[in-house]
C-alpha cells in the first residue's frame, strides 16, 4: 500500500502561521468495520434470502467524518481504540497509511473485537445491524487532547464527555451533532456539552423534538438561545442555518444526484462545514459545500471512503459549467457555488480515492 498523495487544495493555506496547532481537527469515538450491501430491490423479507449486486467494505463510525475531513486537507487527529484482530489492522492501516490521519492518541486494545456494522442500502435509506463490545475503560478520549483549531463531538443526553470543556478551554472551536434520544425526553439541558460549542448540527426531527417546535426553520433559531450557530439538515429539501451572534440565515438546497448509498452523508456534511468555518468562509458558502460534499458522496458506496476529495469537487463544478454551456444548468446554482471557482485544482488528473472493497483478504486491495 502506498502513502497518500497529499490534497490538491489546502483550505486553510492562507491562515497558517508557524504558531498553528499541528493538528486542525480532533475527534474521538468507535472505530467500525462497515460492510455495507448495495443494488437491493427491497428490504430484506423475512424467512427469505435476499442477495446484493454490491457489496463493500470500509472503517465506519467516527472513521467517516475522520476520512471526509483529510480528503478535505485538514490535519485530523483522530483518538480511537481498534481491535487486535485482522477487522482492527485493516481500519488502522486504511485510515493512517491510506488516508493520512494522525493516530497518535488511538491504540490498540489486545483482544478487544472489533465493532462491526452490516448496512444494507435500498430505496434510498438503509438498514443496519451493529455488534461490537464496549472497549476497556482506559481507552477512552484522553482527558486532554491536543491542541486543535476544531473538533468535532457526538452529543449523547446525560453524558457529558470530560475532553470537551477541556479542548474548549484551549481554544478549540467546537461541532457537535447528535443522534436519537433513545430515552425519548429530548431535553437540551442533557445535552451537558452544548454550551461549549459554537455549532450545533442536528437533522430537523432531531432539531423540532429539541426544541419543540413544528418548522425546521424555526428549531434553528431556538436553538441558537443555546449554541451560537445552529444547522438544520432537511433531508431532500437542503439545508438551514442560523447565526445567532450576527442574524445571519442561509438557506441551500440539496443536490440531485444518483444516490448509491447513504452511509456517511451526514459526517461528510458535518466535514464540508467544518472546512468552511475554519476557512473563514461566509456562511451561505459554507452551507452550500457542506450540501456539495454530502451529495457527492452518496454516489459511492461506503461511508468513509465514499467521502469525496477536491478533485471530485472540481469534476462536478466543471460538469456543472458544461451544463451551462448548453443552457441546461439554473443560472442560480452557477451562481450559488461561484465561491469555488478559486479554490479548485486545475489539474484534470483522476483524484487517487480509495473505495469500499469487497473483501479485505486480499493485502494489495486498494
Amino acid at each position: 500500500m502506498t502513502s497518500p498523495e497529499p490534497a490538491h487544495t489546502d483550505p486553510l493555506a492562507a491562515l497558517r502561521t508557524p504558531d498553528d496547532p499541528a493538528c486542525d481537527v480532533y475527534l474521538t469515538g468507535t472505530v467500525f468495520l462497515d460492510i455495507v450491501f448495495t443494488g437491493l430491490d427491497s428490504a430484506p423479507v423475512r424467512g427469505t434470502e435476499s442477495w446484493a449486486r454490491g457489496m463493500g467494505s470500509s472503517p465506519g463510525g467516527v472513521a467517516n467524518m475522520a476520512t471526509a475531513l483529510a480528503r478535505l486537507g485538514l490535519r485530523t487527529s483522530l483518538a480511537a481504540a481498534f481491535g487486535d484482530d485482522h477487522y482492527g489492522e485493516y481500519c488502522w492501516d486504511t485510515l493512517e497509511r491510506g488516508e493520512g490521519i494522525d493516530l497518535g492518541y488511538s491504540r490498540t486494545v489486545a483482544g478487544w473485537h472489533s465493532p462491526v456494522t452490516v448496512s444494507m442500502a435500498y430505496e434510498g435509506e438503509r438498514t443496519m445491524v451493529s455488534h461490537g463490545h464496549e472497549p476497556p475503560p482506559a481507552e477512552t478520549a484522553p482527558k486532554c487532547p491536543p491542541r486543535a483549531r476544531a473538533a468535532v463531538a457526538s452529543l449523547t443526553p446525560g453524558i457529558a464527555a470530560p475532553w470537551v470543556g477541556e479542548a474548549a478551554r484551549k481554544g478549540t472551536r467546537i461541532f457537535a451533532d447528535v443522534g436519537w434520544d433513545e430515552t425519548g425526553r429530548w431535553d437540551l439541558a442533557a445535552l451537558g456539552d452544548l454550551g461549549q460549542c459554537e455549532a450545533f448540527l442536528p437533522n430537523a426531527e432531531e432539531a423540532m423534538r429539541y426544541t419543540g417546535t413544528s418548522c425546521p426553520r424555526a428549531a434553528a433559531h431556538a436553538l441558537t438561545d443555546h449554541v451560537p450557530v445552529a444547522v438544520v439538515t432537511l433531508g431532500a429539501d437542503g439545508a438551514y442555518a442560523v447565526d445567532g451572534r450576527t442574524g445571519e440565515t442561509a438557506s441551500v438546497p440539496a443536490i440531485e444526484v444518483a444516490a448509491l448509498d447513504p452511509t456517511g452523508a451526514g459526517d461528510v456534511f458535518v466535514a464540508g462545514f467544518v472546512t468552511g468555518t475554519l476557512a473563514g468562509w461566509p456562511l451561505a458558502d459554507r452551507l452550500a459545500f457542506a450540501g456539495l460534499t454530502a451529495a457527492l458522496s452518496v454516489q459511492e458506496f461506503g461511508g468513509s471512503l465514499s467521502a469525496p476529495g477536491w478533485s471530485e469537487v472540481a469534476a462536478w463544478w466543471r460538469q456543472i459549467q458544461a451544463y451551462e454551456e448548453r443552457g441546461a444548468q439554473d443560472p442560480a446554482a452557477l451562481e450559488r457555488y461561484a465561491f469555488l471557482g478559486p479554490l479548485l485544482p486545475e489539474t484534470s488528473r483522476p483524484w487517487p480515492l480509495r473505495r469500499a472493497v469487497p473483501t479485505i483478504g486480499f493485502g494489495g486491495a486498494a
